[in-house]
């Protein structure tokens, strides 16, 4: 790849004018270091393009010069795919920010890539629909980053992934034209279907430019309830309880242990116990219907069999949303409070929904018996199967020597997941954390499969190199 001397960097910053094509280092520090620290870029330019055109301008002369490019959005990615390490020019897409239309009697709204999620919603709830995505993140990460990343969120349950609520999408190609696949049919068979190939790509086919998102009636009623109870596998038992009784009315069913919620407690002022007594894991559910009336019973009688079962030891449902919110603030809270109980090794995983047990208390085993001391924070979707798996540092260990054990923990953790047909990243992509073990987990066909498409969409390597493969 071509680094860019003055007289190019120049070239570029004509297109999207001085003011948007940032070559101040403190200016650039936003773009460069990811949420969690772990990685730090250098570029040297920030082109921040204002139109279609411009992000197609960018690339031709990207490829032209074969200069490397990091498209990014709201630089919430958790695995290091947003970050230009090797001196690339980054690509932010954060000022294309037009809603261009909402259609509430098709169910779509079409929104460029760096309309953040908290924005979608809000246009969404504007005309009584509902955007189903939701991330702890929303107001910062993008349309164009979601879709990137195929980002799941705790709705993913009821609603799916962010692929599953992409109609049409607008993607810049290597050679810079513009693929214009923006239509709002939910049916349309004429040859294939191009816009899966972008989704969960992280950038490297292609740079999203918008998309035409789908829409659902907002609901009428919501019951919350957070839910103490003995193990994960109490937690499945209640889910099938639930699930029993709604018939796709669980929209979120987020399991937590007890380690995690004395983190919130300790590190996040303002929060405050939900339940009475102290038990070793958690659920809080929630219930959606279009129904204004009838589902406060409907979870009633959900917690009251869990309770005749056995299966749950005590709930307390939310009586305001104030409350609710404040259920929900301790789950969201879950990953920031981390940082304030020492290192902490990550992983994205998911495993069938009915070895969500047994991987837990199997992975479990294996991480202490590696590590004694270590302190497992499992955490996350349950009801999908993807739970964030994490490791807290023994109390007697030094942070950096802790987190110098990353990979050999991964391995550990890894090993549960293959045995029980799981996937290494669920929801947070692949980045440069876990392109390296890609190789180890995908089938050989299916990875030489992408190379071909990464060779044949993008011959000259400039769309995020070093990423995903």
């Amino acid at each position: 790849m071509t680094a860019p001397d003055p007289a190019l960097i120049a070239r570029f910053a004509a297109i999207v004018g001085n003011r948007h094509a940032i070559t101040d280092p403190q200016a650039q520090e936003p773009y460069l270091v990811e949420m969690r620290d772990l990685y730090r870029g250098r570029t040297p330019v920030v082109l921040r393009p204002g139109s279609v055109a411009e992000v197609g301008a960018i690339v031709r002369l990207a490829r032209e010069t074969k200069t490397a490019i990091v498209p990014q959005g709201g630089n919430t990615g958790l695995v290091g795919g947003q970050i230009p390490n090797h001196g690339e020019v980054i690509l932010s897409l954060t000022r294309l920010d037009r809603i261009r239309e909402i259609d509430p009697v098709s169910n779509t709204v079409t929104c460029e890539a760096g309309v953040t999620l908290q924005r979608v919603r809000e246009a969404a709830a504007g005309v009584d629909r509902l955007y189903p995505l939701s991330l702890p993140s929303e107001g910062t990460c993008t349309v164009g980053g979601t879709l990137s990343t195929n980002a799941g969120g705790t709705a993913a349950l009821a609603y799916g992934i962010a692929r599953n609520q992409a109609v049409g999408i607008e993607v810049v190609l290597a050679d810079g034209r513009v693929l214009d696949n923006l239509n709002k049919l939910k049916k349309d068979n004429t040859g294939y279907d191009l816009k899966n190939l972008f989704i969960g790509a992280e950038g490297t086919l292609g740079v999203i430019t918008a998309a035409v998102l789908r829409l659902l009636p907002r609901p009428r009623s919501v019951e919350t309830a957070f839910v103490g109870l003995a193990s994960p596998q109490a937690a499945l038992d209640l889910l099938g309880i639930a699930a029993d009784r709604t018939a796709g009315g669980v929209t979120s069913f987020e399991l937590m242990a007890r380690l995690g919620i004395d983190g919130v407690l300790e590190h996040a002022p303002g929060t405050r116990d939900p339940l009475a007594q102290v038990h070793p894991w958690y659920v809080l559910i929630e219930l959606s219907s279009q129904a204004r009336t009838g589902l406060r019973a409907t979870i009633e009688d959900i917690l009251a069999q869990g309770l005749e079962r056995g299966i749950i030891a005590d709930a307390a449902i939310a009586e305001s949303l104030d409350q609710a919110k404040a259920f929900w603030r301790i789950r969201e809270l879950f990953g920031e409070v981390q940082r304030h109980m020492g290192g902490s090794i990550k992983h994205d995983i998911s495993v069938p929904v009915a070895a969500v047990p047994a991987f837990i208390a199997e992975a479990d085993t294996a991480v202490t018996a590696f590590m004694p001391g270590a302190r497992p924070l499992p955490f996350g979707h349950v009801g999908d199967g993807n739970i964030h798996y994490n490791v807290s540092q023994p109390r007697d260990m030094a942070k950096a020597d802790f987190l110098a054990r990353w990979q050999e923990v991964n391995a550990v953790v890894f090993a549960v997941v293959r045995r029980h047909g799981g996937s290494i990243s669920a929801e947070h992509g692949i980045g440069v954390m876990k392109r390296d073990l890609l190789p180890d987990v995908k089938d050989p066909v299916a990875l030489d499969l992408m190379r071909t498409l990464k060779r044949t969409l993008d011959p000259d390597n400039i769309l995020n190199p070093g990423k995903v493969l």
